[in-house]
């Protein structure tokens, strides 16, 4: 298969900074669009996988799943987007498309394994796949997806990640005007879930551990904040919640979340990975029908349909544009929590 030799910026290892590298891209196959990339936002899981925090790394890897940018070429049987358009991809460029969360568009579940943006097996070229920190990529249609035309390109980016890892939860527990909505941690995911439930007409609340995020919180739309650490504010909202968003990526005590929800109320996690600590108290559960439960991303349908709405309600992420060259800075920030809300790449930076 014939390639292209594409800038790019990743790592060799768990401790080595990222730095230029030159990967190989296919060119593009009957069913292939090929993106030059303008904007590619900045994950938490960008830095797992660069630093290998979660054990699967392989090396090198080039980081990025919020991608928004530019069709430049597409095979001769695609129907979907056309030379000159905007297009996005966002955390999967494959699937098995035959197994039976594929075919209820959930392929963020598939039974066989879906293709991650990055640090995936390869179907084409073998290897692992490479993301969004580079010049181009090239996906199949069924895995791109369409950016509404109103919308800041940029601030786009995203809602590829942190839009659709929110926006899924919100709609599978049937969030709708009325809805009362309690968001637990105000970063990337955090702030994106305030915006989205606002726009499906929700009450919102925030759950902070820390005062001084109120007014960023209104301004985002959230109608109440309540200091989860306060017991005597936690108990003014007791049995209030249909649905809570706990988007925080570190262990946390879950227990006095559960109390402020309402019979057959979820707390749906959506930031953290691993075991609950201290574990869980199944008392309040059981007295409430109360669950706990979790969610991954998005499939393509549901992506597309969380853009869209996000386009009717001018919907976006709050950003900072950073270069390519200041990513190990952004990593840094990150991890203390040093951005509002979100880094996105301007990737003309790496041209130069």
């Amino acid at each position: 298969m014939s390639t292209t030799n594409v800038k790019a910026f990743g790592t060799g290892a768990p401790d080595a900074p990222l730095a230029p590298i030159n990967i190989e891209r296919r060119d593009v196959l009957p069913n292939d669009i090929e993106i030059e990339i303008l904007y590619c936002g900045v994950c938490h899981s960008d830095l797992h996988t660069a630093r290998n925090d979660w054990g699967f790394t392989t090396y090198p890897t080039v980081p990025g799943h919020e991608i928004v940018g530019k069709v430049t070429r597409v095979g001769s049987a695609v129907t979907k987007l056309k030379v000159g358009d905007v297009a996005a991809v966002g955390c999967l460029v494959d699937s098995c498309r035959t197994c039976s969360s594929c075919k209820q568009d959930l392929e963020q579940y598939c039974l066989n394994g879906w293709v991650g943006t990055y640090n995936s097996e390869d179907k084409h070229l073998g290897g692992m796949t490479y993301g969004g920190y580079s010049e181009k990529i090239v996906v199949d249609e069924n895995y791109v997806l369409t950016v509404p035309p109103n919308l800041d390109l940029a601030a786009v980016a995203p809602l590829l990640c942190a839009g659709i890892t929110t926006w899924s939860p919100l709609r599978h527990w049937k969030v709708t005007k009325g809805s009362k909505v309690a968001v637990v941690g105000l970063g990337g995911l955090g702030h994106m879930a305030i915006k989205l439930a606002k726009g499906l007409g929700a009450e919102v609340t925030l759950f902070s551990r820390t005062p001084g995020k109120e007014k960023d919180a209104k301004q985002l739309g959230a109608d109440a904040v309540i200091i989860s650490t306060d017991e005597a504010q936690m108990a003014t909202v007791a049995g209030k919640f249909d649905v809570i968003i706990d988007t925080v990526p570190y262990v946390h005590d879950v227990n006095p979340y559960i109390t402020t929800l309402c019979i057959s109320g979820t707390l749906v996690l959506v930031g953290y990975l691993g075991g609950l600590d201290p574990i869980l108290n199944t008392v309040p559960m059981i007295m409430g029908r109360k669950s706990v439960a979790a969610s991954l991303i998005g499939g393509i349908a549901e992506t597309q349909e969380m853009l869209n709405f996000c386009g009717e309600h001018n919907i976006v992420s709050e950003i900072e544009i950073i270069k390519m060259q200041d990513i190990n800075q952004a990593y840094e920030r990150m991890l203390k929590s040093d951005v509002r809300y979100r880094f996105v790449i301007d990737m003309a930076s790496l041209k130069g």
